[in-house]
């Protein structure tokens, strides 16, 4: 197990540090690492791929926690619209059009179905690296994407667990699938109230004997007492990971837990990345280089245009909207839990897998050189644009310049998210203990 350990970190190292003097995302670094390592490269085995696969699977809970604790309800809700209308038009756009690609491509339902599924929602990870890398983190348009991919995320645990559900019964029902999202949707409401009840008054009282070594302990044990309880309810252990980074998020420790977490979460995600390399066949990617190409056109365009429209839709500027879109070019960790989740159930088909990596890495590539594109496009747009058109852009952007000053005002000592739950849940409690009292003693006076 050291050998392998080391075999691996020191190919991951070296590899993604040549990507990142190439200016590379580390994580393409990662995906060839695996390449490297893995049986079809060289014909044998350099590291136990059980052992990669077992760590690489830590790895995911890790991510999803992480992922989680990056969650904020507060910024969620002031993103309103633009991350509702904006997530359901991308989301919903690119499963039908996945599903149409699938269709188009003779698969069956089922292939079809997790095909749709990998490509309906953008890398987290990735977009914030790239927005990062451009220099773009306080840019309008960051905090209505962010809020997007938090929705994007959410759904994606989501369909984790429908698409395990459907793939064991192989059928898809749809009583049996709605029944499967309204327990699953009360089971994330109960599980994230009372964490929010519970979890966070218990932080604050043993605050001060919260070191940091206790925190990342504790922190830990949380979230693997949550993926044990979200397997013993029959869901899926990244549905757990996932919920209680989202209860931490709303803690005064938040902040915290995720810098002492960054270290842990950057190795066994580089694992998993890893992992997923090693699946990868380079013999097979000449097979399939047309079927990676369509892919990858099939992410560029569909992103950019559901990207635009939903978030204009959503109440963003044309601008604004167009870099969201622009910045949301490609697919990645959940998109690889997917693939490796048909592959590992057996219901899809064995040349998706390597295609939607490719196609991932291709995508992920391309990513910082798209955004590059996005004031030269928009700037022609606006140009060849009709005078009715362009009054509509001119008008929104004096709409969300607007908005925004008065909701800077506004957001000054709000309450948290958290704060406003508690205390509704707390105020329900009280009132209805008065109101019982008071029946109670009208009674005894009537008697």
């Amino acid at each position: 197990m050291v050998h392998d350990l080391y075999i691996l970190m020191i190919t991951a190292g070296v590899v993604s540090l040549l990507f990142k003097l190439l200016k590379q995302p580390v994580v393409l670094g990662y995906i060839v690492a695996g390449i490297l390592v893995g049986p079809n490269l060289f014909g044998e085995n350099l590291v136990s791929h059980e052992n990669v696969e077992a760590w690489g699977n830590i790895g995911v809970l890790f991510v999803l926690f992480c992922i989680g604790l990056e969650f904020r309800l507060k910024n969620l809700f002031s993103s309103g619209k633009v991350a509702l209308v904006g997530s359901a038009t991308i989301i919903g756009g690119m499963l039908v059009l996945g599903y149409g690609v699938g269709r188009f491509a003779l698969l069956d339902n089922m292939n079809s179905l997790f095909l749709a599924a990998m490509l309906c929602m953008s890398s987290t990870t990735i977009v914030m690296k790239a927005i990062d890398e451009a220099g773009l983190s306080k840019a309008r348009f960051v905090k209505g994407a962010t809020s997007i991919l938090i929705i994007e995320d959410i759904v994606a645990v989501v369909l984790l667990v429908l698409l395990s559900s459907i793939a064991v019964k192989n059928s898809f029902e749809g009583v049996e699938l709605l029944k499967k999202v309204g327990v699953l949707a009360i089971t994330l409401v109960v599980w994230f109230v009372v964490g929010i009840l519970v979890i966070p008054t218990l932080l604050r009282k043993v605050r001060p004997y919260l070191n940091d070594e206790t925190l990342i302990i504790l922190a830990l044990g949380l979230c693997l007492g949550m993926v044990l309880t979200a397997e013993e309810a029959g869901f899926s252990s990244a549905l757990g990971a996932f919920v209680m980074g989202m209860v931490l998020a709303e803690t005064l420790e938040s902040h915290r837990i995720e810098q002492l977490m960054a270290p842990l979460k950057n190795v066994f995600a580089a694992i998993f990345f890893v992992s997923v390399g090693m699946m990868i066949n380079p013999a097979s990617l000449a097979t399939y280089w047309s079927s990676i190409l369509f892919v990858s056109v099939v992410i560029i365009v569909g992103m950019i245009v559901f990207g635009t429209l939903g978030c204009w839709w959503g109440g963003e500027t044309l601008k604004d909207a167009m870099s969201t879109g622009f910045s949301f070019v490609q697919i990645g960790e959940f998109s690889f839990i997917i693939a490796a989740l048909g592959s590992k159930l057996g219901v899809t088909d064995p040349a998706i897998y390597p295609i939607i990596v490719a196609a991932s890495v291709l995508t992920t590539f391309l990513t910082p050189y798209i955004m590059k594109a996005t004031v030269p496009c928009y700037n022609f747009l606006y140009k060849h644009a009709s005078p009715r058109l362009r009054s509509k852009i001119d008008s929104r952007e004096q709409e969300v310049e607007q908005a925004e000053q008065a909701s800077s005002v506004n957001e000054v000592n709000a309450p948290s998210t958290a704060d406003k739950v508690r205390h509704a849940v707390r105020k329900t409690i009280v009132t209805k203990r008065v109101v019982d009292l008071f029946i109670k003693n009208m009674s005894e006076h009537d008697e």
